[in-house]
């Protein structure tokens, strides 16, 4: 088993602490009846996690400070730092996933929520069973970094290529099993992903739309899990981060929701991002590159790829 700073206790608080806040969240975002969140309201919620993730940093830093040291609390609250920041980033690329299904089946933008809240729910579960796959995989085979290195350089390097690349997904195999194998309508029902017509069960297009997503998730995970493992191979600071990042996915949904072609760049920091600490894993044995280095490289790719689609899209809009 590999070397965790948490105890028992703190597992069981945060994982206590996770579900309090998505009951919160899914009464806070929309209730039990549908309605379209505001940007606005979705700024505030969007900032309230950020705030709360700062401030699950701060109570481990002062935690470990007293109970291990101050060096170790300074590294494990960087370490947390820049894996959420590299989740977050890794996040938007979900975003404008979301918002290709969306728009390709057409959901009413009341009945999103719903979908991004069963997606969250899913995102959860999967990173938590793959972080522990992840955790004993290089716990036992520590050669397994490399592979983790390797993938994430070619992820990153095939996403600046293909970065405006809209997949067909009429084509899509799994859209064509479900259309070919279930008794789908052809309009929604509400939020409902199944309605019952003449004493048979149908699936609505908001089920198919929910399925997507949830593939979607496995999709970036794959991408995320071994990331997070270049800045550090603690499961609790790997689990932690990444659960912060997904629960304010949704959040941050609506919010870049309207605007999201004015950030379209992001997709080559991300990519970026991927390639830098895909390298970071493969030269472990040769060169450690600081955390504090890591988390400013992040910072400023980020910022740099925000700037300049704000740039190129302004730019546009003179021109035309």
């Amino acid at each position: 088993m590999m070397e965790t700073v948490a105890q028992g206790w703190m597992w069981g608080a945060f994982v206590a602490f996770v579900i309090a806040m998505l009951v919160l969240d899914m009464f806070a975002l929309g209730g039990n009846k549908p309605r379209k969140v505001s940007v606005k309201e979705a700024a505030a919620w969007s900032l309230g996690w950020f705030t709360l993730a700062m401030v699950f940093n701060a109570l481990l830093w002062w935690y470990l400070d007293g109970s291990v040291g101050r060096e170790i609390a300074n590294t494990k609250a960087m370490e947390f730092f820049t894996g959420y920041l590299i989740e977050k980033s890794l996040s938007v690329d979900n975003l404008f996933v979301f918002l290709m299904l969306f728009g390709f089946f057409a959901v009413p933008a009341e009945y999103q929520r719903r979908v991004l809240l069963y997606g969250v729910l899913g995102a959860i579960v999967l990173r938590a069973v793959m972080i522990l796959a992840g955790v004993w995989l290089v716990s036992q085979f520590s050669w397994i970094l490399y592979v983790f290195g390797a993938f994430l350089v070619i992820t990153g390097l095939k996403m600046v290529l293909f970065a405006e690349h809209k997949p067909d997904l009429e084509r899509n195999p799994v859209l064509k099993w479900m259309r070919s194998h279930l008794r789908m309508t052809n309009e929604y029902s509400g939020e409902h992903f199944t309605v019952v017509k003449d004493g048979l069960r149908y699936f609505t297009p908001l089920f198919a739309v929910l399925v997507m997503v949830e593939i979607s998730d496995v999709i970036f995970a794959v991408d995320s899990i071994p990331a997070i493992f270049a800045v550090t191979t603690d499961p609790f600071i790997v689990f932690t981060s990444n659960i912060f990042a997904i629960l304010g996915l949704r959040a941050l949904y609506f919010m870049l929701a309207d605007m999201a072609d004015r950030f379209h760049l992001l997709k080559y920091g991300v990519a970026v991002v991927l390639v830098f600490v895909g390298i970071k894993l493969l030269i472990a044995d040769f060169y450690h590159v600081p955390v504090l280095l890591s988390l400013a490289f992040v910072a400023l790719i980020l910022t740099l790829s925000v700037i300049a689609s704000l740039i190129a899209t302004r730019t546009k809009e003179v021109k035309v």
